[in-house]
């Protein structure tokens, strides 16, 4: 009667584990598309900034038409990228570097830089880059807990039998594409 009552014990806790898993696999599942859901909230954030810049800009650098047309290029390109936010990255990384050289090129406008418009328009996309940044950062480690419960025994037989599988990481290919968005007052 007590190898009875001993092994019925180690059954339900095998399947309050099981639950316990699968819940937790369910759990980091929506927390990463959470986490993709919150970057492509940012990067939209981003793209409607960037024509108010353009236009604050464009009446300083009448004669730098290349770089606001390369913004503007790279602008749609990233709006126009299909599929998730990481097939997003080529695209996104190709704005961030159109807008690095609109600032660098902004440098030589004094008139330009004690505008507050531009100031305030820096302002906020300065500080919806630390946003994007921090989006990534929730996905990358919720992905991470994701990806190691996946490979994790025991868990690896819930992720298989409930066909759970691996997520990838944001992340960027090239180092110049590391490079946050430099913003100078």
């Amino acid at each position: 009667m007590q190898i009875l009552w001993f092994v019925l014990g180690v059954v339900v806790l095998a399947v309050l584990w099981a639950v316990y898993a699968y819940n937790r696999f369910v759990t980091l599942r929506f927390r990463s598309h959470e986490a993709l859901s919150d970057i492509d909230v940012q990067l939209k954030r981003r793209f409607d900034l960037i024509p108010n810049l353009i236009e604050a800009v464009k009446g300083y650098m009448a004669h730098e038409k290349s770089v606001l047309e390369n913004v503007t290029r790279a602008r749609t390109e990233a709006m126009g990228a299909s599929g998730s936010a990481l097939d997003h990255a080529d695209k996104d990384n190709m704005l961030t570097s159109a807008l690095k050289s609109l600032f660098a090129v902004s440098e030589n406008y004094p008139d330009l830089k004690a505008n507050t418009n531009f100031v305030e328009l820096q302002r906020e996309l300065a500080d919806t880059e630390n946003k994007i940044q921090a989006a990534r950062r929730f996905y990358n480690s919720t992905v991470m807990a994701l990806n190691t419960m996946v490979d994790s025994f025991p868990a690896n037989f819930i992720a298989s039998l409930f066909k759970f599988s691996k997520e990838k990481f944001f992340q960027i290919d090239s180092a110049a594409e590391r490079e946050p968005v430099k913003v100078k007052f």
